[in-house]
Parts: C-alpha cells; sequence; structure tokens
C-alpha cells in the first residue's frame, strides 16, 4: 500500500485507550512518512535517569567544552534504536545529516548538532532525543483508521514552548478535542 506525504509534519496524538505502555498518553510527529512506511519522534516522554550533561560526557565530548553544558532534557524518542541520538530543531542552520521535515522543522543524527548545543552555540529552539518510532508501509494509516490516535498539523509552539505535560492535552486542542472527557474504554455495537 503506498503512502504519501500527508502525514509528515503532523502530530499523532494517542488515543486514551491506547494500551501500548510505550505510547500512552503520548504525542509523536511524524518526520518521514512514505511507501517505505513512516518515521516519528515523541515530543513528550523525558528519560528519567539521564540529562544531557550524561550525553555529552558519554560520548566524550567534556574535556573539548570549555563552556557550562545546557541543562537540556533528553527525550525518549521511541522504540526504535533507543540509542540512537537525534535533536529536533528549527531550520535555522545547515547540519551535516538533516532530515528537513517542514519549512520550521528539522531532525538531524550528525555529532555536529551535538556538540554546537553542548557549547551553547547550537539551534535557539532543540529537542536532544534518543530512539524514534517506526511503521511498516500502510501499519500508520491502518492504527488511524482504528482510532488509535488523532492527527493534526504540527505545532513548534507545542514542541519548544509548552511544558511537557501539557504537550499531550495541547496537541488535541489543536482540533477542538479535549482528550479528559474521552473515555479510555472501548466497545462494540
Amino acid at each position: 500500500m503506498a503512502t504519501s506525504n500527508s502525514l509528515r509534519n503532523q502530530f499523532l496524538i494517542a488515543m486514551p485507550a491506547l494500551e501500548d505502555p510505550r505510547f500512552q498518553r503520548t504525542v509523536t510527529l511524524i518526520c518521514q512518512n512514505d511507501e517505505n512506511g513512516s518515521l516519528g519522534v515523541t515530543i513528550n516522554k523525558k528519560q528519567s535517569n539521564l540529562s544531557f550533561a550524561d550525553v555529552v560526557e558519554h560520548l566524550e565530548l567534556v574535556n573539548t567544552i570549555k563552556t557550562a553544558i545546557p541543562a537540556l532534557p533528553v527525550f525518549h524518542g521511541g522504540p526504535v534504536q533507543p540509542e540512537l541520538g537525534m535533536v529536533l530543531h528549527d531550520n535555522s542552520a545547515p547540519w551535516d545529516s538533516t532530515l528537513k521535515i517542514s519549512e520550521n522543522l528539522a531532525l538531524t543524527t550528525s555529532m555536529d548538532i551535538v556538540r554546537s548545543l553542548a557549547e551553547g552555540n547550537g539551534p535557539t529552539n532543540a529537542l536532544f532525543l534518543l530512539g524514534y518510532a517506526g511503521w511498516a508501509a500502510g501499519q500508520l494509516e491502518t492504527e488511524l483508521l482504528e482510532n488509535s490516535w488523532l492527527n493534526v498539523g504540527a505545532d513548534p509552539k507545542i514542541i519548544f514552548h509548552t511544558e511537557i505535560e501539557h504537550r499531550w492535552q495541547s496537541a488535541a486542542s489543536l482540533i477542538g478535542v479535549d482528550l479528559n472527557k474521552i473515555s479510555s474504554l472501548t466497545g462494540h455495537a
């Protein structure tokens, strides 16, 4: 089943009945959607036991950094390749290994952006993520038809300027949905 780029730059908002613990109450930004499948990153699940300073130390950049490392949270981007670090950022500068999502958003996997963030010279708006979410061709579209997700155009304000714990409801509010009023129970007539 061929797909179009119609889901690129869309938020996937987990419905209350979604039972997969990896995606409960999540907002996932779709970064790529084509005939090979879909790739997205979750923007509202922080890694509880890891800081950006830990990542910089693990990458052995500490000795090369002369300034204080910014106190960035590390996000759980998804269950696929949880050791892969990526930066979701505004599209303000060219970086190596960058996937352009929209005019305002990009996803970069190269070390140059990590070093720049650690030095305090990175993009103005950025999230550091480990891992991503992936779907085979047609899988995400099937999950949408099964009402596992709501989808709406992404808003960088929610990604970069909304408190993490409010992103799920704020994303749903973009289409006038109050997730607190939707039952997590499902049934069949």
